[in-house]
């Protein structure tokens, strides 16, 4: 049964970027890929200590604390020492000479493994040493083996755990994985926190001729990821357990380095990749944005806002399909106002539409004239005639992006653990941690700014640029009936009622009853008065007044990795 339970310890700490891994279809071997972490010293420079020739075999328990003083907090426990075992993975309550893979999570061995599989190490110069199936307890001593060898090295703050050139059951040599495990002390963290690598440079079988292949495909493929060892929590990369593993593990990677994969292990947790990046929830109204969270065998959507109430504020509050509508007992404008463009305004009657637009008899608001009787799907507005989506032809200020129709600060509200700061709506690792590029430099607030704005204070609604203070609103684009102001977008206030007209006569001399009154056209107010088609009603303004505003923009994409759960057994 697949979990959809969310992991119960993890507090989103970084982020990497997502993981796009194609499953491929057909097994095929793959070329080198990424190189292997080598000066270790040793015959081939992965460290001296290694595993003796053996099928399905272990070191001795070895003491990490030289490495991680503090040890390795992984998922529920704290762990000072660890197995490395032949068939791809290192475990810490004991050796494990399990050869076949099975599906994570599984009882009583939290694991780490880069390519859990049936590893045979016995095959040196063309010679298979020992009987088949032969299992060492404590497989010493290390006789320093040119290729198909195990290896691991330690040092303050590392430790680096190396397949080299290893073959698979019984004794085949013909195609060969070379990998890496590297773990690293947390550049910023608790207390056990650490970074995990797996580094992939040739990936080319599968199976184990025991495991059901025959030429080292087919039956059970290898597994890649974490188990706790409690049935519970676990992270798997996608594709594990099925064809094409090998080449997507050598192929792919979670960070954009080909054949690299980068995990953070924060309050024992395992960090998804991706998770707090922007996705789509498929829901309607403000319930369609969302953050990703590891759930089951991948990432799921979580929306970040609630359905609430619905409010006069160009929204669709209630994730209805509908903005702005009236949809209970509590009206969402006072009394004597409607709703136009997420506004509560006095209704167009007797004023207040801007040129280009009409007084839509059917709601009392002011309307684009040529979208008088279109009605726009759900998520759509009208505009000139034409249904556009909420962000079409937005630009918003600097620093900000569109939302649901608004042009909102995505880092707003958002809380950054110490080790983060937030960019663009996701905390990312502080530059103390993370380098600035060239031309930048590293700010207290975690921030990379060009290097000529450091001691730059600029005023509200500017930002710096090489040095130079510039205002936030230039070339932006702000949605329909809204301005750019002071580096926001904000609605634009609706046209002032010319209110009480003057009449063109003392009331001692008015016109006789049916006389049409002069004041429309030779009165003192004649000069700033606007007559708008289709309402026969005036608004004050001044002559030559534009309409402000324009129409909405595009969204933001997710990336997505494999990530297992399984919920707690009964």
């Amino acid at each position: 049964m697949i979990a959809t339970s969310l992991f119960r310890s993890s507090r989103v700490f970084g982020l990497v970027a997502a993981v796009a891994l194609a499953v491929l279809g057909s097994a095929r071997p793959a070329h080198a890929q990424a190189a292997l972490v080598t000066g270790l010293g040793g015959t081939v420079d992965y460290g001296t200590q290694c595993l003796s020739p053996n099928d399905d075999g272990s070191s001795a328990l070895i003491d990490l604390s030289s490495a991680f003083p503090a040890g390795l907090h992984f998922f529920s426990s704290t762990y000072t020492s660890a197995y490395v075992n032949t068939n791809g993975n290192i475990t810490f309550n004991g050796p494990v000479p399990t050869y076949t893979p099975a599906a994570f999570p599984i009882a009583a061995q939290p694991m780490i493994a880069p390519y859990w599989g049936d590893v045979d190490i016995r095959n040196v110069g063309g010679v298979c040493m020992g009987s088949a199936g032969i299992t060492c307890t404590v497989c010493t001593p290390c006789m320093n083996p040119t290729e198909n060898g195990v290896w691991w090295y330690l040092e303050p703050g590392r430790a680096v755990i190396t397949w080299d050139r290893v073959g698979y059951y019984g004794c085949h040599n013909d195609h060969r994985m070379s990998f890496q495990l590297v773990l690293t002390t947390a550049g910023c963290g608790a207390a056990g926190d650490f970074d995990v690598e797996f580094r992939y440079h040739q990936c080319e079988w599968e199976t184990g001729d025991a495991s059901g292949g025959v030429g080292g495909f087919g039956g059970t493929e290898a597994q890649a990821g974490f188990d706790a060892g409690n049935l519970t929590d676990f992270v798997a990369i996608a594709g594990s357990l099925a064809p094409g593993i090998a080449s997507a593990l050598c192929t792919g990677s979670n960070v954009g380095d080909t054949g690299v994969w980068r995990f953070q292990i924060r309050g024992g947790s395992v960090i998804c990749p991706d998770a707090g990046m922007p996705c789509d929830t498929g829901m309607l109204g403000v319930c369609a944005s969302g953050r990703t969270n590891c759930v089951g065998t991948g990432v799921s959507c979580v929306q970040d806002v609630s359905a609430s109430p619905e409010k006069c504020d160009a929204l669709d509050n209630d994730c209805d399909g509908m903005v702005d509508e009236n949809d209970g007992a509590t009206p969402i404008c006072p009394p004597g106002e409607i709703c136009s463009s997420g506004n509560c305004v006095p209704p167009c009657l007797e004023g207040a539409c801007n040129p280009g637009q009409v007084c839509d008899t059917a709601s009392g608001a002011c309307i684009d004239s040529a979208c008088v009787g279109v009605t726009c799907p759900a998520g759509q507005r009208c505009e000139g005639g034409t249904c556009v989506g909420a962000c079409d032809g937005v630009t918003c200020p600097f620093g900000e992006a569109c939302r649901n129709g608004k042009c909102i600060d995505l880092c707003g509200g958002l809380t950054c653990d110490s080790c983060t700061t937030c960019e663009g709506g996701t905390c990312v690792s502080r530059c103390e941690f993370s380098p600035c590029p060239a031309g930048k430099s590293c700010q207290p607030d975690g921030h990379c700014i060009d290097t000529g704005c450091v001691g730059t204070t600029c005023a509200t609604g500017t930002h710096c640029v090489g040095g130079t203070c510039v205002d936030s609103c230039t070339g932006a684009v702000c949605p329909t009936d809204e301005m750019c102001e002071a580096g926001e977008c904000v609605p634009v206030p609706p046209a002032p009622d010319a209110g009480p007209r003057p009449d063109a006569t003392p009331a001692s001399e008015d016109a006789a009853p049916g006389t049409p009154d002069g004041g429309t056209s030779g009165g003192p107010d004649a000069g700033n008065t606007l007559l708008k088609p289709g309402c026969g009603c005036h608004a004050g303004g001044a002559a030559g007044h534009a309409p402000l505003g324009a129409s909405l923009l595009i969204g933001l994409g997710v990336l997505v990795m494999g990530v297992r759960r399984r919920r707690s057994r009964r």
